[in-house]
């Protein structure tokens, strides 16, 4: 009998303690709502070295879409002819950072106003682009351009596309975390660098420690 009852009372402590468990895992989920913000802004190279350094991103990921071509190279991408963009696939932590926080720095570190350029970077593979996820996205993301059109941030018509996100195509191995891997490479020393040190000045208090 009292065998019985210490398995009875056991098993009673272990299925509330995994109850409890099972509430606080829960609750952990619902706190860290992540969700995935798709942007073509130039060279990914760059654009994945800045977004990897803020608060609420998970991970950022170099690839292609918004073109018509399945699973295309480097190569192809930049020869112009597979209507993809070089982009980032950003996953983040919605209680953390919000979109509008993400667009905020996406507007912030390239020049949205020229059509499929940035810099000495030409072709439609190198367009401002905003890939939207969700309806919310798009509302969100066009509210935005709209109010830095009347707020004239800047002297150009901005030409940033706001397009339904469809497939994306992760970039080959070396492209990813390409800046943390080749800081010492030439393109990093001469065009990451001065765009990262702008950024972090700018946006110091929402960095990673």
């Amino acid at each position: 009998m009292k065998k019985l009852s210490l398995i009875v009372i056991v098993f009673v402590f272990t299925y509330n303690n995994l109850s409890a468990q099972s509430v606080i895992t829960k609750k952990l989920k619902m706190k860290h709502k992540f969700e995935t913000a798709t942007l073509a802004n130039g060279c990914f190279w760059c654009t994945e070295a800045i977004f990897q350094r803020l608060k609420g991103v998970e991970s950022v990921t170099s690839g292609y879409t918004g073109g018509t071509v399945k699973n295309p190279s480097y190569r192809e991408v930049t020869s112009g002819s597979t209507g993809h963009a070089e982009a980032i696939q950003i996953k983040f932590n919605a209680s953390e950072i919000t979109f509008q926080e993400i667009l905020d720095v996406f507007f912030s570190t390239h020049d949205p106003t020229t059509l499929n350029r940035q810099g000495y970077d030409r072709g439609t593979q190198y367009r401002s682009a905003i890939f939207y996820h969700s309806n919310e996205q798009k509302e969100t993301a066009e509210k935005f351009i709209k109010e830095l059109t009347e707020a004239n941030v800047f002297v150009s018509k901005i030409v940033t596309e706001v397009t339904e996100f469809k497939t994306f195509y992760i970039a080959e191995q070396y492209h990813q975390n390409y800046y943390n891997n080749n800081k010492t490479q030439g393109y990093c020393i001469a065009v990451i660098n001065p765009k990262l040190e702008k950024f972090i000045k700018k946006y110091k208090s929402k960095l990673k420690k």
